[in-house]
Order: C-alpha cells, then structure tokens, then sequence
C-alpha cells in the first residue's frame, strides 16, 4: 500500500471551506490543522499547563479554557510571545497530526489531505506534502464575499486581505491550483477531477515510514521528522 499527503491551503474567504466539504463527501481523509491546534491547548493538556505558567492565569477563562483573543492581543503585539506560543504548541500539533496520518495509514487511504490555512506561509510543511493545493479566488471576488460573509466594511475587509499573502503569491508556489471565482458546482467539478487523478497517481513508498515509526515509536517524532524528507523524496 502506497500513501502521500497533500497540502491544501488557501486565503480568507477563498472557499476553502466548500473544497473541505467536497473532499469530505468524496470519503477523503482531511487532518484539520485548525481543529488540532484547539484540541491541544484544552484544559488538563500538557500544551495548556505551559501556556498557563508562561502566560500566567489571567489569559484563562470562567471555563479553565484559554482565552483565544486575550492570548491573540499578546502575540499579535509582542513577537517574542508568538515564538514562545509556537514552541509550546507547535510539537504538540505535530504529533497528533502524525498520529492521525499513521491510522490513516493503517486503515489504507491512498492520500491524506492536511489542511493548513498557513502551509505557504510558514513553508516549513511543504516539503512534506507531495502535491499542495491552493483555493484560489480573484481579488475582487475575494473582497465582495468577506464583506458579504462577515459584514465588513470595504476597508475592514481590504485590511484584512491585505494581511495575508496574496493569493496571486501563493499561486506560484502551488502544485494545484482550484479557482473557486466561479460558482459552487465549477468549484465541485474541479475537486472531483482533482480527486480522480490523486487516486490514479502511485507515488510514495509509505510502508519504509510506517517501518521508521515502529523502530523509533513516537517518542522519536523529532528523529523521525529528520529523517522524513528521505523517506519521501
């Protein structure tokens, strides 16, 4: 059995969501960065219990859970607190996307799509995916439908675009572009025909990782992330 993964990113407003939702449908198997990255700062988590003694209890809820926008003040000011964040959670996201990957694995999907709204950005991922997927929507389009979706004003949702790397950027770095400017059922014709040449395409020998993962167990996760560009090159 033979398995890849696939990066799929976007922007804000892009209609990533609608591929998501196409690709699930199909009986793709979808890691959702996002999703992760909240399950592992909940309350009793070992991602928690740092954040809680760097940040101090005061970014903490009624609930015990973190407050996500007084944590998102601090970092967004302080750089240096962005970093600290990261390396507090980062390790954790990566090992519950490799435990996810590796049933995904077990249970014999061809392909793994992992979606990371900021795979480009941060560009350290990339070199892990096989193809990378980008949801592209034209500027106009992109800025019609945020100001539609979240009831922004023009310049609000102009910031906010303007935030981000454009999308014509990323565009470049993509292995797969699917132009979500149309209508919904362009966008679905385009992830069905996605879909059908991932299937047919028999690239990467995974059962050498799943050989690595049981001599080093996950306890190796950072010995095996060294040796991952190998195994998939």
């Amino acid at each position: 059995s033979t398995m890849f993964l696939v990066g799929l990113s976007g922007g804000i407003a892009s209609g990533k969501s609608t591929v998501v939702a196409v690709l699930r449908e199909l009986g793709c198997a979808v890691i959702d960065a996002d999703v992760i990255a909240r399950e592992v700062v909940q309350p009793h988590s070992k991602a928690h219990r740092q954040i809680v003694r760097c940040f101090g209890p005061e970014i903490l809820l009624e609930t015990g859970e973190i407050n996500r926008a007084a944590l998102g003040t601090i970092i967004f000011s302080q750089p240096e607190k962005r970093q600290l964040l990261n390396r507090i959670t980062h390790p954790e996201i990566q090992k519950e996307m490799l435990k996810q990957i590796l049933k995904y694995f077990v249970l014999g999907y061809r392909y793994v799509v992992l979606d990371i709204p900021l795979l480009f950005e941060t560009n350290r991922l990339t070199r892990f995916m096989k193809y990378t997927v980008l949801v592209y929507c034209d500027p106009r389009t992109q800025l019609s439908r945020l100001v539609r979706r979240d009831g922004l004003s023009q310049e609000e949702a102009e910031a906010r675009v303007a935030s981000q790397l454009p999308l014509d950027e990323k565009r470049k770095w993509a292995t797969h572009v699917l132009d979500n400017s149309g209508g919904r059922e362009s966008t679905r014709q385009q992830v069905l025909s996605l879909h059908a040449r991932l299937e047919d395409s028999l690239h990467f020998l995974w059962a050498r990782l799943a050989l690595g993962l049981a001599l080093v167990g996950l306890g190796g996760l950072g010995y095996l992330l060294l040796l991952l560009p190998r195994f998939i090159s």
